[in-house]
């Protein structure tokens, strides 16, 4: 794998911004968007877990009653591709099952090679829910996802839009999240600045490198 230049990162970063007003007409290319999907598949989360569902909403009947859930904002309406991020709620063994499960299969070995590292994997997740910050430790590995979703697409040229402006009971309601076991956290508008969209324009805001990096 080679390395893309510093540049091109930096540049890319530099390009995005939360977009608000998005040109609808314009839509992400298959390609692009398969990228972002699998950018999406490939982030990580504690121990790999992934708990965690991708809702890509593309009926616009329903867009229609996630904007109304999102405080009138047009995001969901005008973007071209807009995603649900969702986490999984009460995470318990049976969900460590299926990954193991999915562990050996893709690495070949056998579900008794990974029984230390299973049993490491239950005690932690006996812990948290002991704890009471199971959902909470669950959730933060959704925000994990969203970063990596963001950057990719600045990379892709594809403008961006992160979402906590809205009504996670509603948008679990109307998309039938509780049945699957999962909860609405934020949401991810995708597609193209419209060329009318002031704050495509203006400084982006930053405390200096200084300020927030230390080195020890």
């Amino acid at each position: 794998m080679q390395s893309v230049p510093t540049k091109t990162v930096t540049d890319a970063l530099n390009w995005r911004y939360a977009t608000k007003k998005f040109d609808p007409p314009r839509k992400i290319p298959a390609e692009t968007w398969g990228a972002l999907e699998r950018a999406l598949v490939l982030a990580p989360s504690s121990y790999g877990l992934q708990p965690w569902k991708f809702v890509v909403v593309q009926d616009p009947a329903t867009r229609e009653r996630l904007s109304a859930a999102s405080w009138g904002q047009r995001q969901p309406l005008d973007c071209s591709h807009f995603v649900v991020f969702a986490a999984r709620k009460s995470y318990d063994l049976k969900d460590l099952e299926r990954f193991m499960e999915r562990t050996a299969e893709v690495r070949g070995v056998s579900r008794e090679s990974m029984k230390g590292y299973e049993n490491i994997i239950t005690g932690s997740i006996r812990n948290a829910g002991t704890s009471g910050y199971l959902d909470h430790w669950m959730g933060r590995q959704v925000y994990i996802a969203l970063g990596q979703f963001m950057a990719a697409a600045a990379l892709l040229a594809v403008d961006t839009c992160p979402m906590e402006g809205l009504e996670p009971a509603k948008y679990d309601e109307i998309l039938g999240l509780p049945a699957m076991g999962y909860t609405t956290l934020c949401a991810g508008a995708a597609g193209y600045r419209a060329a009318d969209d002031k704050y495509a324009s203006q400084p982006k805001v930053r405390f200096r490198d200084e300020d927030v990096i230390v080195h020890v």
